[in-house]
């Protein structure tokens, strides 16, 4: 499997750049309390941080987001990036939920850095990830869903050959890729735009990638686009 970014998004969008770990080999099972402990504190930290702006939409990658849906037609008070909804969960008292070990680990990392993530099952993606602009035909029921709710023409996705991994760029992730205790090879995705620069996505990435092989085991392999 490949992750082929198109050369539109480059051209189009402020100095994106994705990070990517593929996993192998891992074990998903289980709830270190370790974790929920990291998690508690970057919460906390989070909400220290976020209260310096007016808003949390002021933070300059939340404010990026903000710019680069705006550039493909969603309306970013209706539509959030994964970053910005788990900042506001923490910021109205909220707790990020267990979901499994490797959801916890890149929510934990999403929260300290305030930077999309998201993983999908390396096993059930068919062919290679993209991301692109949607043709708007393609396939994509949402995370928990049943019914098909196909992108807009433009929209930026991941997909792969069978259909969208995840609406608006970082939105919405796809439940037939979910990530499950019984997920033994993964996909791991962190996006950026500028300010955030490439040594600080690689730097986030190995992190991320040491906290996968510390609490799943398993062969992490780091890159970066």
């Amino acid at each position: 499997m490949t992750v082929i970014i198109q050369k539109e998004i480059h051209e189009t969008f402020d100095h994106p750049v994705i990070g990517v770990i593929d996993c192998q080999g891992i074990d998903n099972i289980g709830n270190p309390a370790e974790i929920q402990d990291m998690l508690r504190r970057a919460e906390a930290d989070a909400r220290r941080m976020f209260s310096q702006y007016e808003s949390h939409g002021l933070h300059p990658h939340l404010s990026a987001w903000r710019k680069a849906y705006k550039q493909f037609g969603a309306d970013p008070h209706q539509y959030r990036c994964s970053a910005e909804s788990l900042a506001r969960r923490v910021l109205k008292g909220d707790s990020v939920p267990h979901i499994n070990t490797l959801v916890d680990l890149y929510n934990y990392i999403s929260l300290k850095y305030v930077i999309p993530v998201g993983g999908e099952d390396a096993d059930a993606i068919r062919g290679d990830v993209q991301l692109a602009f949607a043709e708007g035909t393609e396939q994509f029921i949402r995370l928990n869903g049943t019914e098909n709710e196909p992108p807009f023409k433009g929209e930026v996705v991941y997909k792969d050959d069978e259909s969208v991994l995840c609406r608006r760029w970082n939105w919405r992730e796809a439940d037939r890729t979910k990530l499950t205790p019984r997920t033994a090879n993964a996909v791991i995705v962190l996006d950026g735009l500028a300010p955030l620069n490439r040594a600080e996505m690689e730097r986030v990435v190995r992190e991320l990638s040491e906290l996968i092989g510390t609490f799943c085991g398993g062969e992490q392999k780091g890159m970066v686009f």
